[in-house]
């Protein structure tokens, strides 16, 4: 009854807990989408915050135009007079010297429209250029950024490829303690070995079942991670890669020198020419402007009859000569930004070219490893083939054989990670050098 029940609750525990495999190859991977990419979303929206912030430099080709409807009432009499005259109620008797200096009390109704047109304001149209610079040097960003993630894909496509790897070198390291555990129970059960060689295969299984869940939630952990980085839902679902984790591509590359079209270095070199626009918006602020102007009125002393009107337009010519070095000082600003920016962009370029040249070593380094592992990997597997043989003869002691094919599991996890470095240093390389 406690079996069956133990069974029962198994099997609910498994459909519970059960989760949707879904097979994906490497191909696969660097075609999936990475607009719902949360970091790449926010780049984007970046870029829509500098594009919004560009509108408002239409301002220097567009007219302001103003409505307003205004009342005002007075016995002062040189407004009230001038009242009548916009309102075109202007007569004989409005002269009388006694009226003109002690006038009643008037209201006047004037709806009037006024237009403000710019004609040329050069430091405006330097503003706008700068911030056109500007939403370029993001849209440039918005790509490096989106490279970046593809390298991530790639090494989280690595990631899974070694978790599963991983799973299944230690499965099969259990199999192999489990059958060496059964001819040494058989052994112990005749009396042929002792009680504490039995005991050291139980440690090795339980330490290879504690091995083999940590490398199931590298699984789900790497699995993750993808979904992460293609900000899809991962509650009931797992990767699994179509491809075993292989000896990637060779690089053999001497030439050493950064690509100029890389999207970062890009992206820095542009961010210097929005800082010059800013500098000329600046220096032109004492240029003169020229602007247009416009007003048409309509008076009345009734709030519905609009008797009198009249319009002026007009054309402004200014100069501003001195503004309390507030022009100056921005200058002053913005060409130290600019050296800071240049400055900057110089030790980047630099720090990259190293960057570039270390990630070439890397590559080297790893390729190195893999062969040393590999070498004693295949040591280590005929160095355990020897031991099980002399076993098998009564040659050997249990705990031998049992360190023999711990180092043997070993030696091919090592392998594997070796394998995994250097698939990754061949993509960081590749990243870096395009």
């Amino acid at each position: 009854m406690k079996k069956t029940l133990t069974v029962l609750l198994s099997i609910f525990a498994a459909s519970v807990f059960a989760q949707d495999t879904i097979r994906i190859s490497g191909s696969e991977i660097d075609r999936k989408s990475l607009d719902k990419n949360l970091q790449l979303q926010l780049a984007q929206k970046e870029i829509e915050l500098s594009e919004a912030e560009l509108l408002i430099t239409r301002a220097m080709y567009l007219p302001d135009i103003t409505a307003s409807y205004t009342v005002m009432n007075t016995n002062s009499p040189l407004n009230a007079f001038g009242f009548k005259l916009n309102q075109s109620r202007i007569a004989m008797e409005d002269f009388n010297p006694e009226i003109l200096n002690d006038p009643k009390s008037i209201t006047d109704f004037g709806p009037k429209i006024e237009i403000q047109q710019p004609i040329v304001n050069l430091d405006m149209v330097y503003q706008k250029k700068a911030g056109s610079v500007t939403t370029e040097v993001l849209k440039i960003k918005q790509q490096r950024t989106e490279e970046y993630l593809r390298f991530e894909l790639s090494k989280g496509y690595y990631m899974l490829q070694l978790a599963y790897k991983v799973l299944n070198t230690l499965e099969d390291a259990k199999s192999t303690t489990l059958a060496n555990k059964k001819v040494i129970d058989n052994y112990y059960a005749n009396g042929l070995v002792q009680k504490s060689d039995v005991l050291y295969m139980e440690v090795r299984v339980s330490e290879i079942d504690s091995q083999i869940q940590f490398a199931k939630s590298n699984i789900q952990n790497a699995s993750d991670y993808l979904f992460l980085l293609l900000n899809e839902d991962s509650d009931g679902k797992i990767f699994k890669p179509t491809e075993e984790l292989s000896y990637g591509e060779i690089i053999s590359e001497n030439n050493f020198e950064l690509n100029p079209n890389r999207k970062d270095l890009q992206a820095y070199q542009k961010s210097l020419e929005a800082y010059e626009w800013m500098i000329k918006s600046s220096k032109s602020k004492f240029l003169p402007r020229l602007n247009a102007f416009g007003s048409f009125e309509l008076h009345d002393n009734k709030f519905t009859e609009f008797d009198g009107k009249g319009y002026l337009i007009g054309l402004q010519l200014s100069w501003n000569f001195f503004d309390g070095l507030k022009s100056k000082s921005e200058q002053i600003a913005y060409k130290a930004d600019y050296n800071r920016a240049k400055a900057e962009i110089d030790q980047y370029t630099q720090q990259s070219s190293l960057e570039l040249k270390k990630a070439y070593r890397q590559i080297q380094d790893a390729d190195k490893k893999v062969e040393l592992t590999e070498s004693a990997w295949n040591q280590s597997k005929e160095a355990y083939r020897i031991r099980k043989n002399r076993y098998d003869q009564g040659l050997e002691k249990s705990a031998d054989l049992l360190t023999a094919e711990t180092l043997m599991a070993q030696k091919e996890l090592e392998y594997q990670q070796s394998i995994f470095e250097y698939n990754t240093a061949v993509a960081y390389f590749k990243f870096l050098k395009d």
